[in-house]
């Protein structure tokens, strides 16, 4: 348990006179996440801190040195432009996949940032992401990491043909449930810990 990140965070967020609901909308999170880094049972990655000290105009330095990252859960990412769906999105994430360090991205580039530091166990993209593709997200993120596990996330079935050539793993129709997302656990080729089930 980190206290002194817990109580740095919540002061930070007060004096901002954001609500823990506000934060985590700003920085793509569930509230839950943020009140479990403000109740000391969990840290923020470091590519999370930098999001957090952005947010809350304080040098990420004060953050970082409030906090041990720590590598011990797999790293989740979920990237769509659609706010909304990106918010449900993490919800249902964070519900089966509870020890696992969840982060959302609406801009593919912030994701491939966050891929070069970070290792990424599971990625679910979109497919169409504005005037990007999650196809070609899914490629580059198999070159930083070919361990990577990428299920992709469209409103357009038609796509599951171009989604296999490019070694994704999984394919999901929307929206995001808690059983699509088990039933792709199952299909993994590199299996991830952090399971509800304990897994």
């Amino acid at each position: 348990m980190n206290t002194l990140f817990a109580d740095t965070m919540k002061k930070l967020r007060t004096e901002k006179g954001l609500s823990q609901r506000e934060l985590a909308e700003r920085i793509f999170v569930t509230r839950s996440a943020v009140a479990r880094w403000e109740n000391g049972s969990r840290l923020p990655d470091a590519a999370m801190i930098t999001r957090l000290a952005n947010v809350l105009e304080v040098d990420v330095g004060t953050l970082l040195s409030a906090a041990v990252v720590s590598d011990e859960s797999p790293n989740v990412i979920m990237v769509d432009d659609s706010k909304v769906i990106l918010s449900d999105g993490l919800a249902v994430l964070e519900e089966v996949l509870p020890n696992a360090t969840i982060t959302g991205f609406i801009w593919p580039q912030e994701a491939i940032d966050y891929a070069k530091v970070k290792r990424v166990a599971l990625a679910i993209l979109d497919i169409e992401l504005g005037t990007a593709s999650g196809l070609d997200l899914c490629r580059t993120l198999l070159e930083i990491n070919s361990r990577t596990n990428v299920v992709y996330l469209t409103a357009y079935p038609e796509y599951s043909l171009d989604a296999w050539d490019t070694d994704a793993c999984g394919f999901m129709v929307k929206p995001l449930t808690p059983e699509g997302v088990r039933r792709q656990l199952e299909k993994l080729r590199y299996p991830i810990m952090g399971g509800s089930d304990g897994k």
